[in-house]
């Protein structure tokens, strides 16, 4: 997933490549890079900026947004964030449903019964990875 491996970042602008490598990190797979004023907003602004400022982990910053999302009902963007957020180590199993239970009282509780699909989903697909992992060297 990493460009310093594979160096596909080296032929972009600095903060192009700093955004790309930050998108590859929070989403948790592999980016190349896009066309367009949107895109370039998302990547050179949002993930070359806005994600690499002091004052806040990922982690804080991913709990805001899971938060914000949670309260849209973007169940889309929440299927990509907290799965990512997971497997990064960000967020573990308990504090994942923890999230559940404190967002459900603010964003509603249609959207925390969404959140929490997609929580126990991402647990569930973790755990069955694991025992897989487990199997092949056992």
């Amino acid at each position: 997933m990493s460009d310093e491996k594979t160096g596909k970042f080296d032929d972009l602008p600095e903060l192009r490549a700093r955004g790309l490598r930050k998108m590859e990190q929070v989403y948790g797979f592999d980016m190349t890079d896009g066309d367009g004023d949107f895109f370039r907003y998302t990547a050179d602004h949002l993930f070359g900026d806005v994600w690499q400022r002091p004052g806040l982990s990922d982690r804080d910053r991913r709990l805001l947004l899971i938060g914000l999302l949670a309260g849209q009902g973007a169940a889309d963007v929440l299927g990509i964030q907290v799965p990512a957020a997971h497997a990064a180590g960000e967020l573990d199993d308990e504090a994942l449903r923890e999230t559940v239970v404190f967002l459900s009282h603010y964003a509603g509780w249609p959207n925390g019964a969404r959140l929490n699909s997609i929580v126990e989903e991402t647990i569930a697909k973790a755990a069955r990875k694991a025992a897989r992992a487990a199997e092949k060297q056992g």
